[in-house]
């Protein structure tokens, strides 16, 4: 069995999903399945996607009615069983160490549920194009609130991500940010302050098109969320341990500045943004994105 689910659904993308499932199959850390869930596309993607079927025992396929994207996840994860999930736009890449720099926190870290990495903006022609702003903001679950942030890539641990309700199709705009609400309220996170993600903007990406869209339901998520806090109840103590034992009073308070341990920087409060290197300068991408990792930099927030 897979310590690992991937997933990847499509909706008409073979001009980016090749680039996307190699990049997932040149992972360094091979211990993977990866589910291709087709969404009724109209063009060549199943076609593209069936090829790596045959050529890759890891990879299996599912060619699907049209059900729209986020359904379509919902329907995708479903069919994974691995401890750990993750999933990836199929117009989006991999960097070759992000699954083994992030799946080995939760190997190794009980006590996270959910960790996630920095990524940079790459255009349709793979330009880099600047360091993602969003993980230039530090973590923080108050801010959550106030800022619309998701992050890239994440990797769950599956107890984590069912405690949190899974994704909530009410919200198919802003799913991933609402999920990263709801994350932040039952398990901790680490982040890896390390681009190991690449999020394609481009005049047909998601984010293009629905603006508008992502804002109405961005306040709905949050006022959903502040809903929850002010409803809390104390949690019975649940395994493993990454998930927390939370209280109204504890929701509600006023969190004090805390101090944490950075395995490389040493101890700093917590609302202390991190120091990080300058952005990459742009350029064009190998057809195999590739980060040569200096050593591990990671945050451990509660």
């Amino acid at each position: 069995m897979p310590t690992i689910s991937l997933i990847v659904t499509v909706y008409n993308r073979e001009r980016y999903l090749n680039a996307a499932i190699e990049s997932i199959l040149a992972q360094t850390r091979s211990d993977f399945e990866l589910l291709i869930w087709d969404d009724g596309s109209t063009d060549r993607s199943p076609e593209i996607a069936r090829e790596y079927e045959k050529r890759d025992r890891r990879v299996r396929v599912i060619v699907a009615e049209h059900l729209g994207r986020v359904l379509a996840l919902k329907a995708a994860i479903a069919q994974t069983t691995a401890p750990y999930l993750g999933w990836v736009d199929s117009d989006d890449l991999l960097a070759p160490t992000a699954l083994a720099q992030t799946a080995g926190v939760l190997d190794t870290k009980p006590q996270i549920g959910w960790v996630y990495t920095d990524y940079l903006d790459i255009d349709a022609n793979n330009t880099v194009l600047s360091y993602g702003y969003r993980c230039l903001v530090p973590y923080n679950r108050e801010e959550l609130l106030n800022k619309f942030m998701t992050f890239h890539f994440r990797l769950i641990r599956r107890e984590a991500f069912d405690l949190a309700g899974g994704i909530d199709e009410s919200l198919e705009a802003v799913e991933d940010y609402d999920l990263c609400l709801r994350l932040s309220e039952v398990a901790k996170v680490q982040h890896i302050f390390q681009p190991l993600y690449y999020y394609r903007t481009h005049a047909d990406s998601i984010s293009q098109q629905r603006q508008q869209e992502q804002i109405k339901q961005s306040h709905q998520a949050v006022k959903k969320a502040q809903q929850r806090l002010q409803e809390a109840v104390p949690m019975k103590q649940v395994s493993p341990p990454c998930m927390k034992k939370v209280s109204s009073r504890q929701l509600l308070q006023r969190r004090e500045p805390q101090r944490t341990v950075c395995s490389n920087r040493g101890t700093r409060p917590r609302n202390c943004p991190p120091q990080r290197t300058a952005s990459p300068t742009p350029h064009t991408l190998h057809p195999t994105p590739f980060f040569k990792s200096e050593g591990q930099r990671s945050i451990l927030c509660v």
